[in-house]
């Protein structure tokens, strides 16, 4: 059962060398070598006086040959170089057998893995017989699952007289170890970033600047191109929603004046109708006269009339003036009819002289209203002549 209450431990030093591995991997074939002409890898084995050459290239191992630790051989190895152009390019690796080298497994504090190198050789001749001027050593933290609070790590160690003799003898042979390590813990070839190495540092390769800076040219490259590719949407999104804020702020700004001018139109449509209904709410004045020469007889003379907020005043002279009402009374245009003052009596024509006020009835729609006859033509042409002067205010009949 896994523990849950164990500290997870993130190496981001880990995780981009594998990104970066990763990115290796996508690179052609070809530009790779272009880049780095190094392929394969020849694994120099000493085995007693002799050592033996194995070329290594994706997994499968080639045995090349059996060298002889003395000037024979150096010939030898010289002659398979110029026959085997596979060895001037391929990485060489010095692996040790049990004879030159030794390895332990410790147990340490979690506390000193950051400095596990220091710790072990300040305390090497606890762990070995050894003392760190005496041997080349290197500590690889081992992974799995550890004890709480402390770590596994693999020591390897080689004297000091036995690695420099057999370096001074390879380089007499024109070899140039990329690394030197362990058999019975060999690095991962394929994985360089991660490997122990009990190679000196004086003594070590200078790795080549220009595939060091074409593989970081790459991996700028490719940077940019990953910022590109999640900002450039962004970006454009952003060009697009602006675009569509300044189309959306053109739209509104005529929204605006739409509805401006929606509501001036509806004021002017209230008012329009408010001056319709109130036009509505009584008859005109023609239609009002009309009425009147439709009702009143021939033998009646109206001397003044006047309408004023729904009320009509006549005055004028009749035969008889109290029928008069009654015919007002019955008519649509006109309820509410009375005499304003006493009716007299005219004493040269011996009409009767009246003042009658009556009440115009509102009409609800202009088709509403009562039409009224056509009136007699020669009635209307001798109406003026026959009319008696009025007031000022009068309308005559």
């Amino acid at each position: 059962m896994p523990n849950l209450n164990s500290t997870i431990d993130l190496d981001v030093k880990k995780f981009f060398r594998w990104w970066l591995r990763e990115l290796d991997f996508l690179v052609p074939e070809k530009i790779r070598q272009l880049i780095n002409e190094k392929q394969g890898f020849i694994i120099v084995r000493p085995e007693n006086n002799r050592l033996a050459l194995t070329y290594i290239l994706n997994d499968q191992a080639e045995p090349l040959a059996v060298l002889e630790r003395n000037a024979a051989g150096i010939e030898q190895y010289k002659a398979l170089r110029a026959k085997d152009e596979r060895l001037a390019k391929a990485n060489l690796i010095l692996r040790l057998t049990g004879n030159e080298a030794i390895q332990k497994e410790l147990a340490l504090p979690a506390a000193v893995k950051e400095n596990l190198s220091q710790v072990v050789a300040y305390e090497l001749d606890r762990y070995t017989p050894f003392k760190a001027e005496q041997v080349y050593f290197a500590v690889k933290p081992m992974e799995g699952e550890h004890e709480p609070g402390q770590i596994r790590a693999m020591l390897v160690l080689t004297p000091r007289e036995t690695l420099d003799a057999l370096y001074e003898y390879i380089r007499a042979m024109d070899m140039s170890p990329l690394f030197v390590d362990y058999e019975a813990t060999p690095n991962d070839l394929e994985q360089r970033y991660d490997i122990y190495n009990l190679l000196p540092e004086n003594l070590r390769e200078k790795p080549a600047t220009t595939p060091r800076l074409i593989y970081s040219g790459l991996i700028a490259g490719i940077l940019l191109l990953l910022a590109a590719a999640l900002m450039l949407p962004v970006w454009f999104e952003s060009q697009t929603v602006n675009t569509l804020q300044e189309k959306i702020d053109a739209i509104e700004k005529e929204v605006r004046e739409v509805k401006a001018l929606q509501l001036e139109i509806d004021a002017m449509i209230d008012e329009t109708r408010l001056l319709i209904a109130e036009k509505n709410a009584a008859p005109t004045i023609v239609d009002m006269l009309n009425t009147l020469s439709t009702l009143i007889k021939d033998d009646t003379w109206i001397s003044y009339a006047q309408y004023a907020d729904r009320n009509l005043q006549i005055q004028g002279e009749s035969p008889s003036a109290s029928t008069l009402i009654g015919v007002l009374e019955d008519s649509e245009l006109f309820a509410n009819a009375r005499f304003v003052s006493p009716v007299t009596q005219d004493r040269v024509t011996g009409q009767e002289r009246f003042q009658i006020t009556a009440d115009v009835i509102p009409a609800a729609e202009p088709s509403s209203m009562p039409t009224a006859a056509t009136p007699d033509p020669g009635r209307a042409a001798r109406t003026p002549s026959q009319a008696k002067p009025g007031g000022a205010n009068g309308q005559d009949r």
